[in-house]
């Protein structure tokens, strides 16, 4: 059952983030910058044919494969992850690392480039989406978890040997 409620919410996260880039499309694309906080926070529309920043720009066949990969990777190490209640923190850090991963691999397969629309003006951050939110809130919390809430002992169930033990 957890499993179910994991995936509604990634495909929640992901009609967000789609919703929120349609209405960046809709309104910003023609209509130029939204200014929200005057020389701290705009919607501005960009299209971003790389990753993050920018970097690997016009390289969208190896990003796409790349996100195959890590996604591949990501669901492997959701399914391995023990039921109990001490790993929700970490289900729910993966679910939304997806979402993000997703939300973006969806405007690569589809756009060949990723709509990206908040500017922090005041400090020059580079245009972001949601789904880049989702991936670096989440990535951050599972740097946090594993420095700081879960121990070795919890990682045991990544070890074959350890789960030859336990069989």
């Amino acid at each position: 059952m957890k499993k179910i409620r994991h995936l509604i919410y990634v495909v929640l996260l992901i009609a967000f983030d789609q919703y929120t880039k349609y209405l960046a499309v809709t309104h910003l694309k023609d209509g130029g910058p939204i200014q929200i906080i005057p020389k701290v926070l705009k919607l501005y529309y960009h299209e971003n044919n790389g990753a993050v920043w920018g970097i690997m720009s016009g390289k969208i066949s190896f990003l796409i494969i790349f996100t195959i990969i890590i996604m591949a990777g990501m669901i492997f190490f959701y399914l391995k992850i023990p039921g109990s209640k001490r790993y929700d923190f970490m289900h729910i850090v993966i679910v939304i690392l997806t979402a993000g991963a997703m939300g973006n691999f969806i405007d690569r397969i589809v756009n060949q480039y990723v709509v990206d629309f908040i500017y922090f003006e005041l400090i020059d951050f580079p245009i972001f989406n949601a789904a880049d939110t989702y991936v670096t809130c989440s990535a951050v919390l599972l740097i946090f978890l594993s420095l700081f809430y879960y121990k070795d002992e919890d990682f045991a169930f990544l070890n074959k040997k350890e789960e030859q033990k336990h069989e």
